[in-house]
C-alpha cells in the first residue's frame, strides 16, 4: 500500500480559501474536475508523516517548507488504495511564484521531464471539494469544521 502525506494551506482573504494543486505530466494535461490534489507525496520508509508532508510541499512547489502550526486533518483512502494523511496550515502563497519540482518519464519514445504539479490555485471550500480527487474532499470539510469550531 502506498502512503502519502500532504499539506492543505488556507487563508482568510475575502472568506476561507485553500490552496490546491493540479498534477503535472501528460496524463493530467486535459483533466480538471476531480483531478486536483492537496500538495502531497510519498512517505519514505521510516519517515515521520508530517516531515514527509513538509518535504513534499517544498519539493513540489519550490517554496520553503512551512513551519506551522499544523492542524491534523486525518487520513483518507483513495480509490486505488493509497492512503493520504494531511495537515492544514495558515499561509499565503503566490501561485504565480510556483517553481515545481520535476520528474522524468518515457513519453512518445523518449525520456522527458515534466513538472510534479503544473499549477496551484486558491479556491473556496466548495470549489476545492469539486476540483479535488473525490476521496480528498473530506480533508477540506474537516479543515472547514476545525476552523469554524
Amino acid at each position: 500500500m502506498k502512503i502519502s502525506a500532504g499539506l492543505l494551506p488556507y487563508r482568510r482573504a475575502s472568506g476561507l480559501e485553500v490552496l490546491i494543486a493540479h498534477p503535472g505530466g501528460p496524463f493530467f494535461a486535459r483533466r480538471d474536475v476531480g483531478f486536483w490534489s492537496v500538495v502531497k507525496g510519498e512517505v519514505r520508509v521510516g519517515e515521520d508523516l508530517l516531515e514527509a508532508a513538509r518535504r513534499e510541499f517544498a519539493e513540489e512547489t519550490g517554496w520553503p517548507a512551512p513551519g506551522g502550526p499544523f492542524h491534523p486533518l486525518g487520513t483518507i483512502t483513495q480509490r486505488g488504495g493509497k492512503q493520504v494523511t494531511a495537515w492544514g496550515l495558515e499561509g499565503d502563497y503566490d501561485p504565480q511564484r510556483l517553481e515545481p519540482g520535476t520528474f522524468d518519464m518515457r513519453w512518445r519514445g523518449r525520456v522527458r521531464s515534466f513538472p510534479e504539479i503544473d499549477r496551484v490555485t486558491w479556491a473556496a471550500p466548495a470549489l476545492a471539494a469539486e476540483l479535488l480527487n473525490p476521496a480528498q474532499a473530506p480533508l477540506v470539510e474537516r479543515l472547514t469544521e476545525l476552523l469554524s469550531g
